[in-house]
């Protein structure tokens, strides 16, 4: 079943989320049309590659041009062809932004399917999914448009000042044209005490716009203090958790336009106040309000518009290499990466030569690490405007690329305090801002970096970013490893159930998570409270092992991604089950169930057991050696699950796979994902890998199973050992334990 179709098979709720991803930069009118040809398309190799990515861009409207000559509805067609005419305009000059915005739909609708497994959100994703949220920004959105409106009334307030005032310029100067034999008529008496009516009601007319500005500035003082900042650290906060294999990270259009409006609102403000500035020029008087109360109320608006600005400076996206989109924040030395930096305030007066720097550990501490590096390439772009983003201003940082500094003599000081992967580094940006007279430094930083400077350290990176984005919301905080904190394993549970469905496609249910648990915690699983030192996760070995949790855990993940797919998202294996919890579930079933299970002592390794019953009634289970990514690379899954032969003392080899835990028989259930056999070719006989295990009895010994060998034989080549009698295999006195 086609992705879209499972997702569209989503209860209501679930649904709501997918809605949410799809707008102007993907339309879900194309996601629904071309379904089958999207999700067949290699986007993520698309989103770093230029050429692939134009090549995409000009099939997808290849097939939306198809898709729109076949419906049959006028209307559909017109809207057809209006999105394929946006498209177009929108991504002809960059297409790669294209394949990132649907790389990303798509994996985020893999990972809404996943969290459908679990009977109930974890309490991550439920903080970034709750109506309290909703409400708040729908409060934000009033509140924004209520200012804005303010705003207006006060530029028609400040305008009905001037025609006031030029009214009351226009009879004071026609008065004191008159002949002084005139002034003391009863006319110009009249005229003067009208004269003084007027100057009162311009008095309190000034007096009612100052205050409302203040009233105004204090309301914008505080929809930045309660409301808008704390929107941006949400934000910044789902950008860590989507780091980490989290919710798809959405909301920065909704606050680059709180943003945008409420800059426009005090720069419109400032110019209402330069407006009144010039009034007083051509009157004033004793007691005048604006002159007194202006400058407080001019230092009041550049103090919000700095603050404001300043704390749009935001990173948009955060430094990745391009070799490994889904780890972001771990970066080699000598291999390029990737950043992007972003002005979420969108104005016309924007000075566009806005220059934006980079420097690595600008502020680290002296001694806090052991290795200090540099950044090799360019470190200074300009900020330009993104159409495809309404404009606003951004720069795209994609050939960095790090070099680790030289020590005289060798040496690097503090060595040995915290190893390579705990090691946190940072990127900041510097520019400077000028607006309307206004000069603003701008600075931000990247979340904390890990070094490496070998892929075999990449493992150990990922679980320091993992804790880190998890624990703390802090992003200066480069100290952290000196004294982690412990992570509760309802929090840390959940993440790594997001690392199967971002890497794997499907991420874990409960019944996987507890018996996960279980091997992290034994019997403290139940607790969702219960602790977990960073120690133990990553850095202490499993008792008896020589490998870590998290090592285990990474090799299975690697196990999946490169071998394993088809058959882990069809939810055909069980994978973290104990070997005592596997002989309870077999023990009842019929001859031949088997499951397959995640090996405990290899790294990376799967193995399958199945059981047998003796004439005697004797409940027998038999494992087979795992298999790691060397055995899998010379044969699918699927087929070694077909093709698996048992020879039992010279006896034809069988398959003794029948059924698939519980009871689904085993052509039902893996017979899609078999490689079809070779055709045949004149004059040779087409031959099949088969992987075979030998079973041997006697009369000390119960039967038992062996290893198969690596790589799997032909039948050829089996025929001719068994022949020869150098079969080379091993026979074991107890089936295989783990």
């Amino acid at each position: 079943m086609s992705q879209w179709k499972q997702i569209q098979q989503l209860e209501m709720r679930l649904l709501e989320h997918v809605d949410y991803l799809y707008d102007d930069n993907f339309p879900m009118d194309i996601r629904q049309g071309l379904a089958s040809w999207i999700e067949s398309q290699d986007w993520d190799t698309a989103v770093n590659d230029e050429s692939m990515a134009g090549v995409l861009l000009t099939n997808l409207l290849s097939q939306l041009e198809k898709l729109r000559s076949q419906e049959q509805n006028f209307l559909q067609r017109h809207n057809m062809k209006i999105i394929q005419q946006q498209l177009q305009l929108k991504y002809t000059a960059n297409p790669a932004v294209m394949a990132r915005v649907i790389a990303t739909c798509l994996k985020e609708e893999q990972r809404i399917l996943s969290s459908a497994c679990m009977q109930e959100q974890g309490p991550l994703e439920k903080s970034l999914h709750n109506s309290v949220a909703f409400e708040r920004q729908k409060n934000m959105d009033n509140r924004v448009t209520i200012i804005r409106g303010s705003v207006q009334l006060m530029d028609q307030a400040v305008k009905y000042i001037e025609d006031m005032q030029d009214d009351f310029d226009f009879r004071y100067k026609t008065l004191q044209s008159r002949e002084s034999s005139d002034r003391n008529s009863d006319m110009m008496k009249q005229e003067v005490t009208r004269l003084q009516e007027m100057l009162n009601r311009l008095d309190f007319k000034r007096k009612e716009v100052l205050s409302k500005m203040d009233v105004l500035l204090k309301e914008i003082d505080d929809l930045m203090t309660s409301q808008l900042n704390p929107e941006l650290q949400d934000w910044k906060r789902r950008q860590q958790i989507a780091a980490i294999g989290g919710p798809l990270l959405t909301g920065l259009e909704q606050l680059q336009s709180w943003f945008t409006l409420t800059a426009q609102s005090l720069f419109q403000t400032k110019r209402q106040l330069d407006k009144l500035g010039e009034l007083i020029v051509k009157v004033t008087y004793e007691s005048d309000p604006i002159p007194l109360q202006k400058p407080q109320l001019e230092e009041k608006v550049k103090y919000l518009i700095y603050h404001l600005i300043k704390s749009s400076f935001v990173v948009e996206k955060q430094p990745c290499m391009p070799t490994h989109p889904q780890k972001p924040l771990i970066i080699k030395t000598g291999v390029q990466f990737t950043t992007k930096v972003r002005l979420l305030v969108k104005l016309p007066e924007v000075d566009y030569q806005l220059k934006v720097k980079t420097t690595f550990d600008k502020d680290l501490p002296p001694g806090r690490v052991s290795r200090q590096f540099f950044i090799l390439t360019n470190n200074t772009k300009v900020m330009d405007i993104e159409d495809y983003s309404n404009g606003c201003l951004s720069v795209e940082f994609r050939h960095l690329q790090l070099k680790e500094k030289k020590y005289i003599n060798g040496t690097k000081g503090n060595e040995g305090l915290l190893s390579v992967t705990e090691e946190l580094h940072s990127l900041s940006f510097e520019a400077c801002f000028t607006v309307q007279g206004l000069t603003i430094d701008l600075e931000t930083c990247s979340l904390p970096l890990v070094v490496i400077s070998n892929v075999s350290q990449l493992p150990g990176g990922w679980a320091s970013v993992m804790w880190y984005n998890l624990l703390t919301d802090d992003p200066r905080n480069l100290g952290f490893f000196g004294n982690p904190p412990r992570a509760n394993w309802s929090q840390l549970s959940e993440v790594l159930s997001w690392q199967f469905s971002t890497f794997a496609g499907r991420g874990l249910n409960k019944e996987q998570l507890s018996m996960l648990g279980e091997k992290l915690l034994g019997q403290h699983v139940s607790c969702g409270d219960f602790q977990i030192s960073w120690s133990r996760f990553s850095k202490e070995n499993i008792p008896g092992k020589p490998f870590s949790f998290w090592m285990w855990l990474d090799s299975i993940l690697e196990l999946i991604k490169k071998h394993l797919l088809p058959v882990w998202n069809e939810n055909y294996i069980m994978g973290f089950v104990s070997k005592e919890m596997e002989r309870a579930l077999l023990k009842d079933r019929e001859p031949g169930t088997f499951l397959l299970r995640f090996s405990e002592s290899h790294l990376g390794g799967i193995t399958f057991t199945w059981v047998e019953h003796s004439d005697s009634g004797e409940v027998k289970f038999n494992s087979v050696e795992p298999y790691t990514k060397n055995r899998l690379s010379a044969l699918p899954f699927a087929d070694i699950i077909r093709d698996y032969k048992v020879i039992s003392d010279g006896v034809v080899p069988e398959n003794p796979l029948k059924f698939l835990y519980p009871d689904i028989p085993k052509d039902e259930a893996f017979g899609r994902l078999y490689n079809s056999q070779p055709s045949k070719v004149h004059p040779y006989i087409p031959s099949t890998l088969i992987p075979i295990s030998e079973l041997r009895s006697n009369a000390s010994t119960t039967p038992t199973m062996c290893r198969s060998p690596e790589p799997p034989m032909t039948p050829g080549e089996f025929d001719m050992l068994n022949e020869q009698l150098c079969f080379d295999i091993d026979t074991m006195s107890s089936p295989y334990s783990e």
